[in-house]
């Protein structure tokens, strides 16, 4: 697996563990539909969270970048595609989950709920 690979799963696990300790209920991850994948599906309360998890050794400004209108339409999808398969009776929201630092160095964890709504079109 290349560096970046291991990088991202490292930060994916920060963040489960992150949702899990403040009281989330992790339904699902890398959850693959037809239009996409999703990084991170739990439940809190009545609601369903889609989480995107960005990884970045520094920079937190270049996680939260990477998250452009072309990737918030393609989760808009994705999640969309599993709300329909499953009948899901929560409501939804979008959160982003940034884990700057290394395994090796430690971390920063910055989690941003309702953090976009889907486009309107």
């Amino acid at each position: 697996m290349a560096t970046h690979n291991d990088l991202g799963a490292w930060g994916e696990q920060i963040a489960r563990d992150h949702l899990i300790a403040a009281g989330y209920k992790v339904m699902e991850r890398n959850s693959r539909v037809a239009a996409g994948e999703i990084d991170i599906i739990a439940v809190k309360g009545n609601r369903m969270v889609f989480v995107e998890v960005k990884t970045r050794s520094t920079n937190l400004d270049d996680a939260l970048d990477a998250i452009d209108d072309k990737k918030i339409r393609r989760i808009v999808r994705a999640a969309d595609s599993f709300l329909q398969r499953f009948s899901i009776p929560y409501e939804y929201r979008f959160d982003i989950i940034a884990v700057i630092g290394s395994p090796e160095k430690g971390h920063t964890l910055t989690h941003i709920p309702d953090a976009f709504f889907p486009p309107l079109c």
